[in-house]
C-alpha cells in the first residue's frame, strides 16, 4: 500500500495529494510485505477464521434446542448483522486501508480514547480465543490418536491436565511460527486446511441427504417453507438467543480487513473478501444445517438433534451413521478447523498490536517489522505468549473460569464491532446523504449494525449478572461471565491509563488525528 495513495482523497482524510502522511496526523505504511494476498487467499482466511467445522459441531445442537427446525431462520437473521457491518467496514478500508482496522478507524473518527478500547477490543476477544481453539485442537487430535489407533484410552489422554497444557502450547507455538513467517506461509497452509474441512462438510450434506432420499436417515424431516420464517419461532427470548449465537459463529471474517497493507489493490480488495467470506459462511451454513436437520430431525432422543446429549458435538455423533466408515475424516475436519483458524486468528491481533506500537498507542517494540519475512515479529509473538497465558492460568486455576471467559467473548466482539460500525456513520457524516449509496453504505447498513451489536452487548452484560448464566460460576452474587467480561474491558481501561503516561503523543492527537 502506498501510504500517499491511501491518504489521497482529501474529502475523505483532510489531507492532500503528495503531503507527508505523519505531517499530517494520518496513516502510514509499517513495513509489511505488500501485494501478498489476492481476493481469493483472502477469503480462504477469512472463512478459516470462523472455523465453519469447529464452529458447526458445537453451535448446532444448542440453537436446535432453543428455535427447533427454525435453525435456518436464525442463521439468516444472524447473518443480518454481520452483513451490515461488513459493510462498513468495507467503506472505512476503502478510504483508509490500515492494519489497524478498529484501532485506527475509530481513533480518526471518535479520537484516541475510544480508539485505544476498539483495538483493545479487537486484541483481547482474539487472544482469548486463541486459547480456546488451541484447547480444541488438542481435544479432537488426542480423539483422532483414539480413532486411528482404536483405543479410548488415547483419547482420554486429553484430560491429562500436564499433558493437555504442554500439548496446547506445542499447537499455539507451532501457530505462532506459521504466523510469523508471514502472510505467504500462512495462506499456503490455509489453502490446505481450509479446502479439507469444506470438503468434508459437503462430503457430510450430499451423505445425509442421501440417506433421506434412499429412506435410511433417523428421523427423515421434509424440508419446510416455515424454516426459514424467523416470526415463526415461538419466543422472542429464543429469536435474542439465535441473534446471540451468530456473534460467535459469523466473527472472524474481519481478519480480511487486517491483511489490508498485504494484499493486492488494498483500498478494495479487503473489503470484498469480508463480504464474499460472510456470503460463503452463511450457505456452508444453511447447507449443513438442512442437511442436519433433514437426516436426524429435532427429537430429543437417540440421534435427534435436539437430544441434550449430543450438543457438546453434534458431529461427533451423527459423522459415523451419516458417513460410514469415513466418519473419522469428520474427526479429521474439526482438528483442521480449529488449528486453521488458531493460526489464522493470529493475524488479527498481531497487526492491531503493530499498528497501535506504530501509532505509540503502546511501546514501541511491538512495531517491530521481521526483516525477512515482512510480518509482526513482536506483535505474533507477544499474542502467542499472551494467549498460552491465559490459558494455562485459567485452566489450572478453574475450568469454570476458562469457558465463562469464552461466553464473555461476546461482550467483546460486540463492544469493538459495534464501536467501528459506528465510527463509519460518523466518519462519513458530511457525505452521508450524497447519493443512494453513501446513504446506505456508509449510514443506514452500518448504524443498524452498529445499533444491533451494542444493544446486544448491553443485554449480555446485563444477562451475564445472573449466576445462573455460563457456568453458574459467582463472585459476591454477581455471575462469573459478567465479572471476567467487564474485567477484561476494564483491564484495558487500566492499560489506556497507563500508556496514556508513558506516551502521551497519541492521546493528545499528535499522531493518529480525526478525520473530517
Amino acid at each position: 500500500m502506498s501510504a500517499d495513495h491511501a491518504m489521497s482523497n482529501t474529502s475523505q482524510t483532510g489531507q492532500h495529494p503528495g503531503q507527508n502522511p505523519e505531517d499530517q496526523h494520518g496513516l502510514s505504511e509499517k513495513g509489511l510485505k505488500a501485494g501478498s494476498v489476492g481476493l481469493i487467499g483472502a477469503v480462504v482466511i477469512g472463512v478459516s477464521c470462523i472455523a465453519p467445522a469447529y464452529t458447526l459441531t458445537a453451535a448446532l445442537g444448542p440453537t436446535v434446542a432453543e428455535v427447533g427446525v427454525h435453525l435456518p431462520a436464525i442463521f439468516l437473521v444472524g447473518f443480518v448483522p454481520m452483513l451490515l457491518v461488513a459493510f462498513g467496514y468495507r467503506e472505512l478500508n476503502n478510504a483508509m486501508p490500515d492494519a489497524g482496522t478498529s484501532f485506527t478507524w475509530a481513533s480518526r473518527a471518535f479520537g484516541p480514547w475510544l480508539g485505544w478500547m476498539g483495538g483493545w477490543g479487537l486484541v483481547a476477544a482474539t487472544i482469548i480465543v486463541l486459547s480456546n481453539l488451541a484447547a480444541v485442537a488438542v481435544d479432537f487430535f488426542y480423539l483422532m490418536l483414539g480413532q486411528i489407533f482404536g483405543s479410548p484410552d488415547l483419547a482420554d489422554l486429553t484430560k491429562n491436565l500436564p499433558l493437555n497444557i504442554a500439548t496446547t502450547l506445542v499447537f499455539i507455538t507451532l501457530a505462532c511460527w506459521i504466523s510469523y513467517r508471514g502472510m505467504e506461509t500462512t495462506k499456503t497452509v490455509q489453502y490446505v486446511l481450509v479446502g479439507f474441512q469444506l470438503l468434508v462438510l459437503g462430503w457430510f450434506a450430499v451423505a445425509a441427504f442421501s440417506h433421506v432420499a434412499n429412506g435410511t436417515a433417523f428421523d427423515a424431516t421434509a424440508i419446510a417453507p416455515d424454516w426459514f420464517n424467523p416470526f415463526a419461532v415461538e419466543s422472542f427470548s429464543a429469536f435474542a438467543a439465535g441473534v446471540s449465537l451468530s456473534i460467535f459463529i459469523y466473527w472472524g471474517w474481519d481478519v480480511t480487513l487486517t491483511m489490508n497493507e498485504e494484499t493486492k489493490n488494498p483500498e478494495k480488495t479487503p473489503g470484498r473478501a469480508a463480504t464474499v467470506t460472510v456470503l460463503v459462511i452463511v450457505i456452508i451454513y444453511m447447507t449443513v444445517a438442512l442437511a442436519t436437520l433433514s437426516y436426524a430431525g429435532i427429537g430429543t432422543e437417540g440421534l435427534g438433534a435436539g437430544n441434550p446429549e449430543n450438543q457438546g458435538s453434534i458431529f461427533a455423533v451423527l459423522a459415523g451413521p451419516v458417513m460410514g466408515p469415513f466418519a473419522i475424516l469428520m474427526s479429521l475436519a474439526i482438528l483442521s478447523s480449529s488449528a486453521a483458524s488458531l493460526q489464522s486468528t493470529f493475524v488479527s491481533p498481531a497487526r492491531t498490536l503493530l499498528s497501535m506500537g506504530h501509532y505509540k498507542a503502546l511501546p514501541k517494540k511491538f512495531s517491530r517489522i521481521s526483516p525477512t519475512h515482512k510480518s509482526p515479529s513482536y506483535a505474533t509473538i507477544a499474542s502467542a505468549v499472551a494467549a498460552a497465558a491465559f490459558y494455562v492460568i485459567t485452566r489450572t486455576t478453574s475450568e469454570n473460569a476458562l469457558w465463562d471467559t469464552i461466553t464473555a467473548l461476546g461482550m467483546m466482539i460486540c463492544f469493538y464491532y459495534g464501536i467501528t460500525a459506528l465510527a463509519c456513520v460518523w466518519f462519513f457524516r458530511a457525505e452521508a446523504f450524497s447519493g443512494a449509496h453513501a446513504f446506505f453504505f456508509k449510514f443506514l447498513a452500518p448504524l443498524l449494525g452498529g445499533v444491533i451489536l451494542l444493544v446486544m452487548f448491553f443485554k449480555t452484560a446485563y444477562d451475564s449478572m445472573d449466576p445462573a448464566y455460563g457456568s453458574g460460576s459467582s463472585i459476591g452474587g454477581l455471575g462469573l461471565v459478567f465479572i471476567l467480561g467487564m474485567g477484561v474491558i476494564l483491564l484495558g481501561v487500566v492499560l489506556m491509563l497507563v500508556m496514556a503516561k508513558v506516551r502521551p503523543e497519541f492521546f493528545k492527537g499528535e499522531v493518529l488525528s480525526r478525520g473530517n
